[in-house]
């Protein structure tokens, strides 16, 4: 069975994007299909190399379209997630990267992908650490996952990284509507992996919120 997963692994990171992948559109749903396979369907001690193995690819998209603030904030997308499998010291130069990635997003159309660029920059925000280690702020973070919302109030992911913040602020009631409004986001097309393993994510987060007061 590691064998198998292994040589699947083997595959995914080496299969070239496709050559009729020639256009801003098809080069964000490579690298958004990629990333949810890896996030979900790879073994968590093999996601780092294959985000490793991802970032190159985000990294030549942008370099051939440097317009297309899309790539940008999967570009963003990829680094942060990359920075979380490898942890570390390692990892605060790749969340540097990921929030230049995506202001660099904001800048081009701040209205990309449903203002995709506000939820995952918030994201990074509460997740990393603050100073002298890195950026992180609370402040920021809040700012910004509220502007997410307000461009997209019923999409999974925004819903989703408020909610967590909320739990990390111990805002625990608020926490449970947010998550709550999360899973009756509606179903979007070609992303069923991500979807479902946002899901879960979700359901885990209200389970946790159960021994709460």
């Amino acid at each position: 069975m590691k064998a198998a997963l292994s040589l699947a692994l083997s595959l995914l990171l080496t299969l070239p994007l496709a050559a009729s992948a020639a256009s801003p559109d098809e080069r964000m749903i490579e690298l958004q299909d990629r990333w949810a396979e890896i996030r979900y369907t790879v073994p968590e001690e093999q996601q780092e190399d294959a985000y490793e193995a991802l970032t190159e690819v985000a990294n030549e998209s942008v370099k051939r379209y440097p317009e297309a603030a899309e790539l940008w904030i999967w570009r963003g997308i990829v680094l942060s997630t990359y920075a979380g499998a490898k942890g570390g010291l390692g990892a605060l130069d790749l969340v540097k990267q990921a929030r230049e990635s995506l202001e660099q997003a904001i800048t081009l159309d701040d209205q990309a992908l449903a203002g995709s660029a506000y939820t995952s920059l918030g994201a990074l925000y509460y997740q990393v650490p603050g100073w002298p280690l890195s950026f992180g702020s609370d402040k920021k973070a809040r700012h910004y996952l509220e502007m997410a919302l307000s461009m997209n109030p019923d999409g999974i992911d925004p819903n989703y990284f408020y909610g967590d913040f909320l739990i990390s602020q111990k805002e625990y009631q608020a926490a449970r509507k947010v998550l709550q409004h999360a899973l009756e986001a509606p179903q979007r097309q070609g992303r069923e992996i991500a979807d479902q393993g946002r899901r879960e994510e979700i359901n885990k987060l209200l389970n946790s919120l159960k021994e709460k007061s």
